[in-house]
Formats: C-alpha cells, structure tokens, sequence
C-alpha cells in the first residue's frame, strides 16, 4: 500500500457517500426546505442566532470538530491493529454514521426551534433524561477535556519547538479580534497578517537545531527552542530536577517516550525510564499544563469575539493549509519519493482477542470503534452543532454540506494521520503525525525542508487540538451551570464555573494513565454520539419519517460502547489499579466515571425506547405523553 491509494480510496468514498447516500436522505426523508424559517433567521439576536453563509459556517463547525481525535486515534490505533481495521472503519463509518450524526443533530435542533439535545429530549422522550443527559454531558466534557490536556502539556514539555508558535497564536487571536471588530480592517488583510505569522513562528521554532550524528538525537540550540529549554530547566529546579509523580504509557504514545533506535529499543532519557517505562512529570510540564489552562480560560471567559473566534479562524487555516499540502505530498510521493510514500506499518498487526487475565485487554470490536473516537463518528460534533451551529443556519439546505460536509473534511484528516503513522512507522500520536507531515511536505519542497515541516506538523497538532479544547471549557462552564446553578447559585458565577472544570481536569491529568484516559474518553464520546442519534431517531419516528438510516447506527454505536465502556474499565482496574498511588487514585475516578456514563446511558436508552415504541403506536398522543413521563 502507498500514500495515493490512500488518497483515491478516500477521494471516492467521500464523493459517492455525499453525492448518492447522504444528498438522497437529505432530500428524501429529512425534506430539507430552503424557504421554510430556521431558528436564526426567526430569533435572530445577534449572539447565539445569527444567520450565517453556509461558507463561513463550514468554517467555523469543521475547526469546531477537528481536534485531536481525527489525530490521535487512528495513530494509536494503527499502532495496535494495523493500518487495515483502522482505515476500513474509517471510510465506513463516516460513509454511513458520521456524517448522519452530525447532519441530523443540526436538523433535528433546526426543526426544534434551536433548541439543545437535553432540551429535546426533555420534550421528546422524558423529563428525566434531560437531567440525565446534563450528567453524561459534563462528565463526557471532563473526559474530552482531561484527554486533551494530557497530550498537550506532554506535547509542550517535550517539544521545546512547539510553545513558541503556541504563544504567537494568542497574541495573534487577540491581535486579529482587535483589528476586525474595533479597527474594521479588511478580513483579507487581517488573515494574511495573523495566519503569516502565527505558520512562521510555527515553522521558526527549530530554526538553529542540530542533530548529534551519534545518538542522532536532536540538539536544542537554536534561539527559540534553546531558550525554551532553558526555561524548562530553571523550572525544574524548583524540586531539585526531581519528578513530581510518575506514571505509565503502555502504547508508548506519549510525547515524552523517544522513538525507537535502529535495534528497535528506545532509549531512556531524562524523563524516561526504559528500563521500567516510567515517564516522570516533571514541574516544566505542570507549567505547561498550567499554561494551557490559562489559554483556555481566556477563551471561556471573553467575549467570543476577542479570543476564541479569531483563534479558531486562524486555526482554520492552519488545519487546511497542513491538510492541502500534506494531501498534495501524498499523491506525488509514490512518484518522486518512493521511499516516502511506501507504508512501513503492518497491515494487520493483531486482532487483539488474546487473552491474559493480568494485562489490558484490546479486542478489534469493540475496542478499535472508541479508539479512532472521531474521524468515523463523534458525540462532540452532535453537541456543538446542535447547540451552535443549528443557531446560525441560514437556510436548512445549508446543514447538510455544513454538517455533513465538515464531517467528510474531517474524515481526511484522520485519513491523513493514518497515512503518517503509516509511513513513519510505529510510535505516539503527536510525533507520527509530526513525522509524516514533514516526510510528506519534504516531498514538495526538498529533504532541507523535512525538519521544518515536522515543525509544522507539530504546531498544526497543537493548534488543531487547542482551538477545540477552549470550546470545550466554554461549554462545561454552561453545562455546569444550567445542571447546578439553581442549587448551588455560586457555580452561575462563570469564573467559578470555569475554574471548578478545570481543576477537575487537572486531577484527571495528574493522575491518570494516558491512553486508558483516551479510550475512555472515546467510549463516552462515541456513547454521545449514540444518544444524540437516539435522539433523532426518536424524532424521526414522531413525524412518521422512515429512521432506519439513523436507528441501525444507533443501535450498533450504543451496543459498542457499553461493551467499550466496560472493557476499559476494567483495564484499569487489572493494569492500573494495583501500582497504587496518584495512578491508582485516577484509575478508581475513572472506573466511577465510567459507572456514572454507563447507568446514565443505560437510563437514556431505556426512556428512548419507550418513546420509541410510544411515537410507534399513538402518533400525536404519544408527544403529550412524552411530556408527562419519567421525573416522578
């Protein structure tokens, strides 16, 4: 297999789904109407409902989406199955429940008068379930939330090319927010200043390294990135160069692992032990970490046009211009670098179902379906585009390519990070995609070129995750408050409800092992995903539209998850558990969580039922019932 295979399999799956599958459901059974009123264009206010071009719209849901999921999990994936099972669920998942997920989310919200999942559900299965739902939503958003902090503070901490693009693209958002709402300057000129220079800082930061030609281990020396490690070291010392705390990574996807040398061993390093494959956190990654919330926390707390938005749009062109480049290094990579464009991963690697009563468990099903939690399908697109893009939609034959579109776009950059894993070979998320990227764009530009793009690479990682998880502290801050503010009026407060998430992301991060956090991160997203499908089934049945193209989806990601959820937690507790400490103190928060997900699934799917076979046999009578059932 090589990387314009990859491109043609894509290319054709995308075009055939969109064109033939989704347009027909669009037309057929949803009935997409371009003269009847959406909800932006009825309540209007300027803030939540606006009506917006379907181009821009595209824009802004597709950077709300991608994060690191498309990136991470088909990597850690492969890393554990094989390139084959990681690529085949990728294009039929999004061909046939991805882009139904997020398509029907934001119809179902149009037809609803904006209105949230949880509102909906409140309305069409039971009241109980919009608690319920409440629940699963904020300690869903504790997972994404904790997930992503991990990779990007071990990201920071290990990459000393990394933070400075990181810096430039805040004050680059802060600079680009200024100079279109307050100096109204032209969005044209604006773009080309602030996405200038937030790619150069990006592509600036290994700028002066060296390799040592023994170790062939990277130098840091260079007037960015040195001065960054010697930052990171003067942190350090304030415990005596001592870790805080140690934890393990059994996939070996943590930034702070080295890759392997030439006899397939990886070496120990400051921060790593080889020999017992213990990572130290040391304080330059709580700072990190730290500082990464602070980002964060801007972005939730500002008005959203003085930070997140412009941050996002820049990020949007980032992403796009990783993704074109990248695609366009693919397709000429079997041609002029044959070398570059061959895969060097196993097709198949295991099907994962040995097994050993002391070690984590990893069966092909349903393991692979929560590991790649997004690319196929994902619940955070559901809840975005339900509570913000369905806001905005002009007209409603705009949700399918802004929906299903951004959906399919998506797809391709998971499609991409399979096919840089694939080639670079075995190892973590951030760094494969890192290394492919820059193998790819070394293609168009010259092996000179190769550090730079892997630079790039990088940056664009960081950026892409970073630009979803400020989005993701927003909606925690209203999840929390709606779900408790009536019972506890401080948590109204949104610094308070702010800062409560984060330090409960940060116990997360502190104390759990990396990828069982992923994977449990990915049952609950991939849970989301089945209860807002539930949703518009549910839906569906009430105004008598065939659901069958949502209801079997539906039922294969609920049953998956659940046996996910379970799987997972027991990982943790056979791997994690028993080397007590801080690790084991995490490993038990996330057995509880996935409790609390799993009997909130199994709530929501038992009221979905009922209404289900209600909406089956009493049509109009069963809505009122709806709305009597469940909060005894």
């Amino acid at each position: 297999m090589n990387t314009l295979w990859i491109v043609v399999l894509g290319t054709l799956v995308i075009y055939l789904a969109y064109n033939y599958y989704a347009k027909y459901i669009d037309s057929k059974i949803i009935q997409a109407d371009a003269k009847k009123a959406t909800p932006a264009k009825m309540y209007m206010d300027g803030v939540d409902f606006m009506p917006t071009s379907k181009n821009v719209l595209y824009g802004y849901h597709f950077k709300s989406i991608a994060a690191a999921g498309p990136i991470v999990g088909p990597i850690t994936a492969a890393n554990i199955w094989g390139w084959a099972p990681a690529l085949a669920w990728l294009l039929i998942g999004v061909a046939f429940i991805g882009w139904v997920s997020d398509y029907t989310a934001i119809m179902v919200a149009v037809r609803n008068d904006g209105n949230s999942l949880s509102a909906i559900s409140h309305k069409l299965i039971a009241p109980r379930t919009r608690t319920i739902l409440f629940v699963f939503i904020f300690f869903y958003l504790l997972l994404v939330a904790g997930a992503f902090m991990g990779i990007m503070s071990a990201l920071m901490a290990a990459r000393p090319d990394v933070p400075f693009g990181i810096i430039m693209l805040g004050i680059m958002g802060f600079l680009a927010g200024q100079m279109l709402y307050k100096w109204k300057m032209d969005l044209i000129v604006v773009t080309g200043i602030v996405v200038v220079v937030a790619v150069a800082a990006m592509v600036f930061g290994p700028f002066g390294s060296t390799i040592n030609p023994d170790t062939k281990a990277v130098q840091w020396v260079g007037p960015i990135n040195g001065a960054t490690v010697a930052f990171n070291n003067a942190v350090n010392k304030i415990t005596g160069g001592n870790s805080v705390m140690s934890v393990f990574d059994p996939t070996n996807a943590d930034p702070r692992i080295p890759a392997p040398g030439a006899d397939g061993t990886r070496p120990s390093t400051a921060v790593y032990d080889a020999a017992t494959g213990a990572i130290k956190t040391m304080p330059a990654y709580l700072f990190w970490a730290l500082f990464i919330l602070a980002f964060s926390y801007l972005a939730a707390t500002l008005p959203i046009w003085r930070f997140a938005q412009p941050v996002n749009y820049i990020g949007f062109w980032i992403t796009l211009l990783t993704i074109g480049l990248s695609a366009l290094g693919a397709v000429l990579a079997p041609f002029i670098k044959p070398d570059v464009g061959s895969f060097a991963l196993e097709p198949i690697k295991t099907w994962g179902f040995a097994y050993d009563a002391t070690k984590a468990w990893q069966p092909l099903w349903p393991m692979l379906f929560v590991t790649i939690a997004c690319g196929s399908i994902s619940g955070w697109h559901a809840l975005i585009g339900s509570v913000g893009t369905a806001r905005q939609l002009e007209y409603e034959t705009d949700a399918l390519p802004v929906g299903g579109g951004a959906m399919f776009t998506e797809n391709t950059l998971a499609l991409l990070s399979l096919v840089a894993v694939s080639i670079a070979g075995a190892g973590g998320g951030a760094g494969r995609f890192a290394a492919g990227v820059g193998s790819l764009l070394s293609v168009l530009f010259g092996d000179g070129f190769k550090s730079f793009g892997t630079a790039l690479g990088f940056g664009a990682f960081m950026v892409i995750v970073l630009t979803v998880t400020q989005l993701i502290f927003r909606v925690m801050r209203v999840t929390l408050t709606e779900w408790v503010g009536d019972a506890f009026p401080v948590f109204r407060n949104m610094h308070i409800s702010t800062l409560f998430s984060m330090f409960l992301t940060m116990l997360l991060v502190l104390t759990g092992t990396w990828v069982y956090l992923w994977q449990l991160f990915g049952a609950a997203n991939q849970l989301m995903a089945a209860l807002s499908l539930l949703i518009v089934t549910v839906w569906l049945k009430s105004e008598k539209r065939n659901p069958s193209f949502a209801l079997w989806p539906t039922v294969f990601m609920y049953l998956t998850t659940i046996a996910a959820t379970l799987v997972t937690a027991r990982n943790l507790f056979v791997t994690i558990v028993p080397k007590g400490g801080a690790a084991a103190a995490g490993a038990w928060a996330m057995i509880i969580i996935s409790a609390f997900l799993l009997i909130a699934s199994l709530l929501i799917g038992w009221d979905g039922f009922q209404a289900y076979q209600r909406f089956g046999k009493g049509g109009v009578a069963a809505k009122k019932a709806a709305a009597t059932t469940g909060d005894d």
